[in-house]
């Protein structure tokens, strides 16, 4: 992921007067800098008394979309996990579409990212078992890696070309 992870936090009384008035902020920052931004905003509103902001805009979720009433501790929260987990933050809150068990899977059930899931059946399958030379060429990883994820040991996360993030599935 190459780009900055952010909102634009919209001015609700400038928006219902018809102003566009918002800000783009960086959602990594902390809590208080995010909030200190948007009093900041609301208190240049072209509108006297704006009190009311949502979020309407946001840019380098990889994926994820934040839902239409996320408030900004969500949006926090969940730009810090994709920040953390830059190369599948994303794709993983979309596969689940909760916090919770998408940090669990990251911090626990994360194998590894790999070309293909054959590739991970062949590196699972040769860590684990002795195979004689002269049967090696008759695995056939590809139907390995089918058949652990049919059979629901795995889920995988394509977030590019030979890019296969792989997770045991719970």
């Amino acid at each position: 992921m190459s780009e900055e992870i952010r909102i634009f936090v919209a001015d609700l009384a400038a928006y219902n007067a018809g102003h566009l008035h918002g800000v783009w902020i960086d959602a990594t920052l902390e809590l208080d800098a995010i909030r200190a931004q948007v009093d900041a905003m609301l208190a240049a509103s072209p509108v006297e008394g704006a009190e009311e902001y949502a979020i309407h805009d946001f840019e380098g979720f990889d994926g994820y979309r934040l839902g239409e009433y996320a408030g900004l501790e969500s949006a926090h929260e969940i730009a810090c996990f994709i920040e953390e987990y830059p190369a599948f933050g994303g794709a993983l809150l979309a596969h689940f579409n909760d916090l919770e068990h998408a940090r669990k899977a990251a911090e626990e059930d994360y194998c590894g990212c790999y070309s293909s899931l054959a590739d991970y059946a062949q590196e699972l399958t040769e860590e684990t078992s002795s195979i004689p030379q002269h049967l090696a060429l008759y695995i056939d990883y590809r139907a390995m890696a089918r058949d652990l994820e049919m059979g629901g040991d795995v889920f995988t996360l394509e977030t590019g070309f030979e890019q296969v993030h792989v997770f045991r599935n719970r």
